[in-house]
């Protein structure tokens, strides 16, 4: 499976955890990684296990950027 099916595939359940705003593929130290973009990001201990975007989703590593809100212009 290619990384362009593992973030499709988990797309909607990491849309749905609180303050996710966006789910792209990008690159961090020169390898593809499943970037997830938060309006701000809070101490683990704020959250419920559910709510924990993973650190690997299969066998692609995510990253997690804040980006704040999102608004039209």
């Amino acid at each position: 499976m290619d990384i362009m099916d593992v973030k499709q595939k988990h797309e909607d359940a990491l849309l749905s955890l609180p303050n996710v705003n966006g789910v792209a593929i990008g690159t961090k130290a020169g390898k593809q990684v499943i970037k997830v973009f938060v309006t701000h990001k809070v101490p683990l201990s704020s959250l419920q296990p559910s709510e924990i975007i993973p650190k690997n989703l299969e066998m692609f590593e995510t990253d997690v950027e804040e980006i704040g809100t999102i608004s039209a212009l």
